[in-house]
Formats: structure tokens, C-alpha cells, sequence
């Protein structure tokens, strides 16, 4: 049932919608969802909600959560079952109690989707079989009834669907780790004050009624308890807001709901005896409870209840029947058989046996022939919500409704503070203003806020209370805004928010201060630069100045162009310059022969440590190869024990509930017990009391009969009033006798369930006993495994430090073949220069060549000068001192490039002798144990 305002489940105008024609074909619908009853009864469409884009998503977020093309198809025919199931047509047979189909075409739709048998689902429906002693019938379902059922069997279906669909997200997004923490989030429907008011509303009411309490409870009580164990001043406010009473009213023994389950297991109860017996108990006797004015053009309440939130009137029609809500199991029983297979799966517990005749729309099967009530699931659900409530620590947020049209921009002032007066959030606003909500401990205030006064915390160690308290005075801070309790410092609302400015103001002052520094430091930096650039500059700048004088200078451009032709000079240069490559090449093949001898030496070493490294490696693979078959067998073990506790458990647990069950079972049997016998007693006190009025007027009778024998009318009279007194003392003795036998049948009944129970606990505390047992295994193999993962985590380690110093060993061999390679390259470089040497020698014989060949050509032209030497005698001395120059410095040259050309022959020899040495050695020692140690390590790697 929902208002007119509201609609159903998206999910049902989702699938109506064109975003996948493909369903529809699927589920045998159409796209106008105002044909479908279940559906059509309050709004077809949302503002601003696009039900086809809203399907696509939920078809995606299908598939992203792993749900498969089957599954999801099974899912939406289910769904669209119920929506058939809404538009079949039933009609009642004239004078008979029975109802038959007026049309069976939705009804094949459903059962089409659903996978069984159209006939059998109508057969179903109109004759449900019942169990009546120990035979089945089929009883005949009259339209009421046969509607009911599918009402039932509707909501069974989305119930169950729902509760599978939150069990496969669950294991989808399940991530197989251990949890210590969780954050949970629980939504509900506020306080509802229909015009009617049903089961549904005072289910809703009263959740919201205990949340309310817990809400107090820990708003108000426990914050002012935390205030008294820090010893601060506070006077205990009483806020008045303890709702205990209508909580009582509604879940005590002969509160409501316990007098409706009475009424549910009673023969012939309705809900007219339902309301008689709540006006009995509670009427004038409870303060929260009320029978309401009848109203005109209302819809009739029987009665009322004083909630915190207002007064809210209830109907109790159809009470009884909503509680019950009972499935039809023969109709159950086609599910579990279906040819859909989610819906088999779904109606697996429903299979129709012969010690079943009825379930609870929960969907769970009760032994014994019992029913789960909805009011009882309902209580049991919220006591567990409670008790997770009190574990925690919770957040609360309120939402408040602007206005009831929903219309954005209109705020209606009497609903949002008759919301904010029945949330309590006044009161919470009302005692955060007196208290002290905002609340920290004194390290985290000290490290937090010193910042605020650095003068006030000395340095070194200093109590974390008093360095608080030297915070706030230093700061002054009004006492009235903190008070500073036995472990924490308490501060009204806004103090916080107060300190907070204070610390952002301090914190931007310092980090000012640093950037002025940073920004100081740049720009210092910054101008030496500058100067160095202006220093460089103006260098520049004068040698620039140089350079263009200078080259105009003559005597310059007489050396650049006299100094090319000065080949002595650059011979000599050059003889020096081999020189000093020569005494190079000799210290460089002095140090590469040291560094070859400490490279063997460092060969010889590493592979000791390598074989060292190999033997202990050897040793502890052999122990982790043994650790981890231990391991293996362990996690085998580990996994077969675990197997056996979740066994246990499970079996513990169905024990548990069977003992609950039997437990509830005999506390309702001694509940009505005892009021049958106050019964009972106050029938036989009923007639006692009419055996001693007879006894009284018949001695009346014989006492008159002699004296008043004329007065016959009288005696006539008399004698009918015996007569119908007799009739009501038989008539009582009747009812007498039938109460005793209901007593009777429900001692056997008691007897029978205290046997159960009996042999249930019998049961229970073997299996608590295998479980102990069970468990002090699993710790001891527990701590066995730990032992070894931890050699094992030993072993792994000292593995992994071993593997890490031979691949410490691999890189100094390899950074010793790469010395050896510079080595190699080296010596090769070497002789490259010997080559160019050679090269540069054969370039100098070849210039003496020539010097030659110009000295002959020289000796001819002096032939030639000397015919003229009368004309030209001043040139002739000229050229004639020049040529003996010329000469002697030719045959210095040849003395000097003689000399050169024996010593580069003797170091040529003695480099070459020496090479050559170097590289048998070396090559010896490359090839020998060095290379064969090498490739031995990679063979066993």
C-alpha cells in the first residue's frame, strides 16, 4: 500500500520503459505501465527521472557487477510475474464459497514467466492443499482469499528476490580479508501520520519510537555522564524525552504486539476481538494509549497512540491477516519445482512435504506446525539492529521535509519545526549551546595549537595538561567557553572553530616569513649573478678591444704569416708533445698492471665466497623445500578443520534457532496456560457461587412450603427461577468441562515440547562440546602454523639476504670484465698510438726527402748564381750565407730525426715486449680459472 503521491518499485516502471524492447518480448509486456493494477495505483513518472536511461544504467551496473545474461533475464521475468499477478480477474460463485478465474490469459502470462504449469498454478490458487489430521484435502478458496493469496505470493517473490540479489552483491564485492572495523549506513522512513494509519505505519512508528530512545539516550544522557567522569562542573539536566513508556506499550508482555500474535495463534480471532482485548488491558490504565473521537468523512480508528512525534490513530482492520500473512504452500511448492531456475533456487526451503502446511511470507519453514508472525520477525530484526547500534559509535543525520507537494522553493515553517520539535534536533541544538560538544585530548590540543603560543610550552618534556592549560591562558581564552577535564579539554560550539582562525592566522604570519626569506634569497642570488655577467662583460669587452688592435699591427701580421714556415719549432713542439704521451702510455701500463694483479686477486676471492655462497645456498633451499611441504600439509589441515568448525557452526546454529523457536513456543504455551486456568478459576468460582445461591433458595423453599401452601403463584414463580438456574449451572458445568479439555491438550503439548526441548539441549551441549574441542585443535594448529611460517619467513629471509650477496658478487664480477675490457681497450688504444707514431715517422723521413731534393735543387741554383755572380754580389752572399745556414741546420735536423728514429725503435721494441708479455698473462689468466669459475657460477644459477 502507498499514498497517491507515491509510486512503486522504479524497477517495475523501468522494465515498461522502451530502453530494451528485447524484454519485453522477454517478459510479455508494454511500454504503458498504467495497464498493469499493482503499479497504477499512485504516480506513473518522477520529474526530472528518465525511466529508460534509469533502465539502462541498472542493466549496466548488472554487468559490471558480474551478473550474467541468464540471471538477469530469470530476474526481470520474476518481476514482471508480479505484475501479472496484479491484473488477474477472480470471481465468486453464486451462493457458494468458492471463487473460480474470470479470464485465465494474465494468469498464463505468470505462469509462462514463472516456468510451471498455467493449470496448475489456477488449480493451485482456487483448491490449495491442506493438511487436516494426518490426510490432505484441497480446500476451496473463496475471491477474497484466492486475492489475498496472490498478494502474498507477490510479495514473497520480491522479498526473496530482493534478499538474493543483496547476497550476490555481497559475494561479488566480498574481498576475502579479515574485518576489524565497518561503517555502516542505515536509512529509514521518518514518523508517519497518515489519514490511515495501518500495521504498516505502527511498525514504521515504533522503529522510529526506539530509535528516538537510542538517539536521547546517547545525545543527552551519555554526553552529561562523559562530563561528570572528567570531573567538570555540570549540573545534570533532565530534557524530558524519556520515551520508555510508549516503548513498553508497544513490545511488553500484553503490550500490542504481543496481544496481537496471542490473537493470531487464537481460534476464531478477529480483529474485533484484537481491539476488545487492547481496550481491556490499556485503556484508561496507560497514559500513551487512547481510543480516538469517531470523525465524519474519516476513515474509522479503533485506537490511538501519544507518540513523541504526536498522536497517531490506527485502524486495525485486516491486522490479523497481515501478520499471519501466510503463502499458499501449495502454490509454493509449484515455485520450488519451476522451470526457471532462479525461481527454484529462490523457493528452495518451500518444497511441500507431509510434516509441512503453511510458511511465513519470510520465507523461512517453522517446525512443528508454527508460524513467524511479521510483528515477531519485526521485533527480532530491531532488537538486533539495537544491539549493533550500542556497539558502535554512531553519526546521526536528520532530514527534514520542506514541504509535503513536493515543489522546490516552497518551505512550509509549521512542518519544518513540528519535524525539528519531534526529531529532538531543538534539544540537541539546546544542550550543544550549554555543553561542551567539541571535545580533544590533551596531546593532540598540545601538538595541534602550541603554535599559538610557543612561549608557553618549554622546551623538553612538559605534561600534556599543562602545556594545555598554558595554551589557553596565554591566548586568553574566556574560561567560560573550555573547561579541561581529568583526560580531554571540553569547548563549546564555535571555540573550536575559533582556535582553528587563530592557528591559520599564525600559520600564515610564519609562512609569510618564509617566503620573504625564500624570495630574498632568490633575488641575492639572482643579483651576484647579474654582477658576475657585468664582470664577464666588460672582460669581453676589453679583449674585444685588444684583438681589433692588435690585428692591425705589422709586426702581428709578420708573425702569423713568418710562423707556419717555422717547421722546427713545430717539430720540436711535437717531439715534446710525444714525449710526454710516451712517459703517459708508460704510467698508464704501470697502473694497468697493478690494477691486473689486484683484479686476480679479487677474482680468486670472489670465487671463494661464491662457493662458500652456493654450499650454504644449497643448505637452505633443502630447509625452505621442507618448510613449505610442512606449510602445504598445514594450509590442508588448516582448510579440512575449518571446513569442520563452519560445519559445526552451522549446525550450532540451526540448533540455536530450533531451541529459540522451542523456547517462544513454550513461553506462549505457559502464557495462555496461566490465563486459562485464571479462567478456569474464576468459572469454578462463578459456580460455586450459583451452587450456594441454590442451596439458599431451595432451603428457602422448605422452609415456606408448610407456611405459605395457598400462595401458589408464588411457588410457581419460584419454582422457574430453580429451573433456569439449573439450566445456567449445566450450562456452566458444560463450559467447565471444555475448558478442561483445551487444559488437558495443551499440558500433553507442553509435555511433548519440554521433551523436545530436552533433547535439543542435550544436543546443544554436544555439539558445544565438539565445537570447544574442535577449537582447542584449531588454535593448536593455529600456533603450529604460526611457529613454522615464521621459520619459514626466517628461511625466505636468510635465502633472500644469501641470493642478494651472490648478485652483489655477479655485479663485482662484472664490473671486473669491465675493467678488464678498459684494460683490453687501453692497450689497444695503445698501440693505435704506436701506429700513428709509425705514421708521423714516416711523415718526417718523407719531409727529409724533400729536404733533400731542395738541397740539390739548391746546389744547382748556387751553380747557376756563381756564372753571375759579378752582377749580383751583394745577393750572391746573401744566398750563399742563407744555403750554409740552410745546411748546417740540415744536418742537425738529420742528426736529431736519427736519434728520434733509435729511440722510438727502442721503445717500440720494449712497448711491444712489454705488450705482448701483458697479454699472455692476461690472456692466461682470462682463460684459465677466471672464465672457467664464471661460467661454472652460470651453469649453476
Amino acid at each position: 500500500m502507498h499514498l497517491l503521491a507515491e509510486r512503486n518499485y522504479h524497477i517495475f516502471y523501468q522494465l515498461c520503459s522502451n530502453a530494451f524492447p528485447d524484454y519485453h518480448k522477454e517478459c510479455l509486456l508494454e511500454n504503458d505501465p498504467s495497464k498493469y493494477f499493482y503499479v497504477a495505483q499512485g504516480m506513473l513518472t518522477i520529474d526530472n527521472v528518465d525511466d529508460a536511461e534509469e533502465m539502462r544504467l541498472t542493466n549496466e551496473a548488472f554487468d559490471i557487477l558480474g551478473f550474467t545474461q541468464e540471471e538477469k533475464v530469470n530476474l526481470f521475468k520474476c518481476t514482471s510475474a508480479i505484475m501479472h499477478f496484479g491484473n488477474s480477474q477472480w470471481k465468486q460463485r453464486p451462493r457458494e464459497e468458492q471463487a473460480e478465474a474470470e479470464g485465465t490469459q494474465e494468469c498464463e502470462k505468470a505462469a509462462h514467466l514463472l516456468g510451471i504449469e498455467a493449470a496448475d498454478l489456477i488449480k493451485g490458487l482456487l483448491k490449495p492443499r491442506i493438511k487436516v489430521g494426518n490426510d490432505y484435502v484441497n480446500k476451496g478458496q473463496n475471491k477474497d482469499q484466492v486475492i489475498n493469496s496472490i498478494g502474498a505470493l507477490s510479495k514473497s517473490i520480491y522479498y526473496r528476490i530482493f534478499c538474493w540479489l543483496v547476497e550476490r552483491v555481497n559475494i561479488t564485492l566480498d574481498i576475502k580479508a579479515k574485518r576489524q572495523y565497518f561503517i555502516g549506513v542505515l536509512d529509514i522512513a521518518g514518523f508517519e501520520i497518515f489519514e490511515y494509519n495501518g500495521f504498516e505505519q505502527l511498525c514504521i512508528n515504533y522503529t522510529n519510537e526506539r530509535l528516538q530512545q537510542f538517539f536521547n539516550h546517547h545525545m543527552f544522557v551519555l554526553e552529561q555522564e562523559e562530563y561528570k567522569k572528567e570531573g567538570i562542573q555540570w549540573e545534570f539536566i533532565d530534557f524530558g524525552m524519556d520515551l520508555q513508556a510508549c516503548i513498553d506499550l508497544i513490545e511488553k508482555p500484553m503490550g500490542i504486539l504481543s496481544i496481537l500474535e496471542e490473537e493470531c495463534i487464537v481460534p476464531k480471532a478477529t480483529d474485533k476481538t484484537f481491539v476488545e482485548k487492547l481496550y481491556n488491558n490499556h485503556l484508561g490504565k496507560h497514559p500513551q494509549f487512547g481510543k480516538p473521537k469517531p470523525g465524519k468523512g474519516k476513515v474509522e480508528a479503533h485506537f490511538e497512540i501519544h507518540h513523541y512525534a504526536g498522536t497517531v490513530a490506527y485502524s486495525a482492520t485486516s491486522w490479523l491477516e497481515k501478520n499471519k500473512d501466510p503463502i499458499n504452500t501449495t502454490v509454493a511448492g509449484l515455485f520450488a519445482k519451476s522451470k526457471n531456475v532462479m525461481l527454484s533456487h529462490l523457493f528452495v526451503d518451500s518444497i511441500e512435504d507431509e510434516g509441512s502446511s503453511s510458511k511465513a511470507a519470510g520465507g523461512k519453514k517453522k517446525g512443528g506446525g508454527s508460524m513467524q508472525t511479521i510483528s515477531a520477525t519485526h521485533r527480532e530484526q530491531l532488537n538486533k539492529l539495537m544491539n549493533n547500534l550500542k556497539q558502535t559509535h554512531p553519526h546521526f543525520v536528520r532530514c527534514i521535509i520542506p514541504n509535503e507537494i513536493k515543489t522546490g522553493g516552497v518551505l512550509d515553517s509549521h512542518l519544518v519545526m513540528h519535524q525539528l520539535t519531534c526529531n529532538g534536533v531543538l534539544e540537541g541544538i539546546r544542550i550543544c549551546r550549554k555543553g561542551f560538544p567539541n571535545r580533544m585530548i590533551y596531546s593532540e590540543f598540545k601538538q595541534r595549537y602550541s603554535i599559538l603560543a610557543p612561549n608557553a610550552v618549554p622546551k623538553g618534556f612538559v605534561d600534556a595538561k599543562q602545556a594545555t592549560e598554558n595554551i589557553l591562558k596565554d591566548i586568553a581564552l574566556s574560561e567560560e567557553l573550555y573547561r579541561c577535564g581529568t583526560t580531554k579539554v571540553f569547548s563549546k560550539a564555535g571555540t573550536l572553530g575559533q582556535l582553528e582562525d587563530m592557528r591559520d592566522a599564525a600559520l600564515s604570519k610564519i609562512v609569510a616569513c618564509l617566503q620573504g626569506q625564500i624570495r630574498g634569497y632568490l633575488m641575492r642570488k639572482e643579483y651576484k649573478k647579474m654582477l658576475d655577467q657585468r664582470l664577464a662583460l666588460s672582460v669581453l669587452q676589453r679583449n674585444c678591444r685588444k684583438y681589433l688592435l692588435l690585428r692591425n699591427w705589422p709586426w702581428w701580421k709578420l708573425f702569423t704569416k713568418v710562423k707556419p714556415l717555422l717547421s722546427v719549432a713545430r717539430q720540436e713542439e711535437e717531439m715534446k708533445k710525444l714525449e710526454e704521451e710516451f712517459k703517459a702510455l708508460k704510467e698508464a701500463l704501470e697502473k694497468e698492471e697493478k690494477l691486473r694483479k689486484e683484479t686476480e686477486d679479487n677474482n680468486a676471492k670472489l670465487i671463494r665466497e661464491k662457493n662458500d655462497l652456493f654450499q650454504q645456498l644449497e643448505f637452505e633451499r633443502a630447509g625452505a623445500l621442507e618448510a613449505e611441504e610442512r606449510f602445504t600439509r598445514l594450509v590442508t589441515q588448516k582448510a579440512d578443520l575449518e571446513q569442520q568448525v563452519r560445519d559445526l557452526e552451522e549446525r550450532c546454529n540451526q540448533e540455536e534457532e530450533i531451541n529459540q523457536e522451542v523456547n517462544n513456543k513454550r513461553k506462549k504455551m505457559e502464557h495462555e496456560i496461566d490465563g486459562l486456568k485464571k479462567d478456569i478459576d474464576d468459572i469454578r468460582l462463578n459456580l460455586q457461587k450459583s451452587e450456594n445461591e441454590c442451596k439458599t433458595r431451595d432451603n428457602q423453599i422448605h422452609r415456606l412450603q408448610d407456611e405459605i401452601v395457598h400462595q401458589d403463584e408464588t411457588i410457581a414463580k419460584l419454582t422457574r427461577d430453580r429451573k433456569r438456574l439449573e439450566e445456567q449451572n449445566s450450562k456452566v458445568t458444560e463450559q467447565l468441562q471444555s475448558e478442561e479439555d483445551k487444559v488437558n491438550h495443551l499440558n500433553k503439548i507442553k509435555t511433548k515440547l519440554e521433551q523436545t526441548l530436552d533433547e535439543l539441549e542435550d544436543n546443544l551441549e554436544h555439539e558445544k562440546k565438539a565445537r570447544n574441542d574442535l577449537d582447542k585443535n584449531k588454535r593448536k594448529l593455529e600456533n603450529d602454523f604460526k611457529t613454522l611460517q615464521n621459520n619459514f619467513e626466517d628461511l625466505q629471509k636468510s635465502k633472500h639476504d644469501l641470493e642478494e650477496q651472490l648478485k652483489r658478487k655477479d655485479q663485482e664480477i662484472q664490473q671486473m670484465n669491465g675493467r678488464i675490457e678498459v684494460e683490453q681497450g687501453q692497450t689497444t688504444n695503445l698501440n693505435k698510438k704506436i701506429k700513428e707514431l709509425q705514421s708521423r715517422i714516416e711523415e718526417y723521413e718523407e719531409e727529409i726527402e724533400n729536404e733533400r731534393q731542395l738541397r740539390n735543387k739548391s746546389e744547382k741554383q748556387r751553380v747557376d748564381l756563381t756564372r753571375t755572380i759579378d752582377e749580383m754580389n751583394e745577393r750572391l752572399e746573401e744566398v750563399g750565407g742563407a744555403t750554409s745556414t740552410q745546411v748546417e741546420m740540415n744536418k742537425k735536423r738529420e742528426t736529431e730525426l736519427a736519434k728520434l728514429r733509435r729511440d722510438l725503435e727502442e721503445a717500440n721494441l720494449q712497448h711491444e715486449a712489454t705488450t705482448a708479455q701483458l697479454r699472455k698473462k692476461h690472456q692466461d689468466a682470462v682463460n684459465g680459472n677466471f672464465y672457467s669459475s664464471i661460467f661454472h657460477i652460470f651453469n649453476i644459477l
